[in-house]
């Protein structure tokens, strides 16, 4: 697997996934991330799902505010907590948690941003990054069961697709094969497969 997760390297060139192929995984990380926020009251969360030529930083970026450094703290404390309760998955980065103004989880492919509302206000990263795409948590869920429902379609597609030729082919090597006929000693096979005609011949011999 690529390091981020959607950074494919091939020698010297390296393609990155466009945001609708960024592995469902990641997308149910920042899912639980956002409920994680609201959960805790984190006001205005956005999720900005960057566009593909900021390669060097995550595939998207989650945004909260809160009224006061206590409460910045305690929405931290949550996101990492329930990440690592549900999925084992712990923050490569924790920067900012002393202050309580800004405190940044970095988990790779994607990073919460936790702000005291006046620093979010102050930095404002969603103007920053123009070209990201801001989604509500709503939003980035219904995007979400989409994506994964229309995965589950295509992979029984492929099931069925499958199992259909398997199917058939077992259909035909049950049916019972005829067993083949013994010739009488003396008899040719024209002679036992054509009783009609030999009769006939006989019929025309004694009349001569």
């Amino acid at each position: 697997m690529p390091q981020r997760g959607s950074t494919i390297d091939f020698g010297e060139l390296s393609y990155r996934m466009t945001p609708t192929e960024v592995q469902p995984q990641t997308r149910i990380l920042v899912q639980t991330a956002a409920n994680a926020c609201e959960d805790k009251k984190g006001e205005d969360t956005r999720i900005l799902e960057l566009d593909p030529i900021d390669s060097g930083l995550s595939d998207f970026f989650l945004i909260t505010s809160a009224t006061n450094n206590r409460q910045t703290v305690a929405i931290a404390d949550e996101v990492e907590y329930r990440l690592k309760k549900e999925f084992g998955v712990y923050p490569n980065s924790v920067e900012g948690r002393r202050q309580g103004e800004w405190i940044l989880l970095d988990y790779v492919d994607f990073v919460v941003h936790v702000f005291l509302a006046e620093r979010r206000a102050f930095y404002d990263i969603e103007r920053l990054r123009k070209s990201a795409r801001p989604l509500t948590p709503a939003e980035f869920d219904a995007e979400l069961k989409a994506a994964l429902a229309t995965k589950t379609r295509a992979a029984r597609t492929r099931a069925s697709a499958k199992a259909k030729p398997a199917n058939s082919k077992t259909t035909v090597s049950s049916r019972p094969k005829k067993a083949a006929k013994s010739l009488p000693a003396g008899k040719s096979a024209i002679q036992v497969t054509t009783p009609r005609k030999t009769a006939a011949r006989r019929a025309t011999t004694k009349k001569s």
